[in-house]
């Protein structure tokens, strides 16, 4: 049997790159999937490609906006009955040096990769802790942080690193305040994956230093250990074994996905 067999999952930002492996990789565990995006066809196609449609569900949702992320956990606990695992994974970023990031940058990612989630942590613990009331369930909490808040010098820009350190310190805490209630919180620090969303970044990053987007890419490679860039799906496996009976006794951990490119 898959080791999610009918647990229910949410994935926030499952439209592509990272959050579409994930909810792709849940749904060949077994779990039934709720992917939200603030896209609501990329949501749809998720759905679709995991083969999913009558067990899964497509959510629009704006993950920086509280009464967006309320309804979204509401949809699927009305769908569902429940909720079982949140895989807060919606961010946003932009390739900038510091002296040109500006408030409304910072405000822009700190709404989703902070305050939302912050919202889409709190909303899931609160269904789970009612759950865990109930029948002594166990819930799972997982977030997208970044070796970008561990202090990667890579990172694509300062304001993005303070969010990244800013869900790191949010999850050992919340994993300590959670835990009486058999809610992990765990958090998954990818390092360089090749996404569209990074791609997109990579092309600002390369003309800034005068080197094609090739020569970029090489230079990051050489510079890993192992050699190699992340796949989405990379990040997938892990998010997958967080949420598994075999990580029942790990919780307020962020885990770098980054072929020992920076030091935990």
């Amino acid at each position: 049997m898959p080791s999610l067999q009918d647990r229910i999952v949410l994935v926030t930002g499952a439209g592509a790159g990272i959050g579409r492996a994930i909810a792709l990789a849940f749904a060949r565990e077994g779990a039934r999937l709720a992917a939200a995006d603030i896209d609501p066809a990329a949501a749809n196609g998720v759905i679709a490609d995991a083969g999913a449609q009558g067990t899964g569900m497509a959510i629009e949702a704006d993950c920086g906006d509280i009464a967006s992320i309320d309804a979204m956990i509401s949809a699927v606990v009305t769908e569902y009955g429940r909720l079982d695992i949140i895989v807060n994974n919606a961010g946003v970023t932009r390739y900038s040096y510091i002296m040109d990031l500006t408030e409304a940058d910072w405000d822009r990612i700190h709404r989703v990769n902070a305050k939302g989630v912050f919202f889409c942590l709190q909303g899931a613990a609160r269904q789970m802790i009612k759950q865990f009331e109930a029948d002594g369930s166990a819930g799972r909490i997982i977030n997208m942080a970044s070796i970008s808040g561990r202090g990667y010098p890579g990172a694509s820009n300062a304001a993005y690193a303070a969010s990244k350190g800013a869900v790191i310190a949010l999850t050992k805490m919340a994993a300590q305040q959670l835990g009486r209630f058999n809610i992990n919180v765990n958090a998954i620090c990818p390092g360089v994956t090749r996404t569209d969303l990074g791609a997109r970044n990579a092309v600002g990053r390369a003309a800034a230093r005068g080197i094609t987007v090739e020569e970029m890419f090489a230079e990051q490679e050489k510079s890993i250990p192992i050699g190699r860039a992340n796949t989405p799906d990379d990040i997938a496996a892990m998010a997958v074994f967080l949420a598994s009976p075999g990580a029942r006794n790990i919780t307020g951990q962020s885990y770098n996905i980054d072929g020992g490119l920076v030091p935990s």
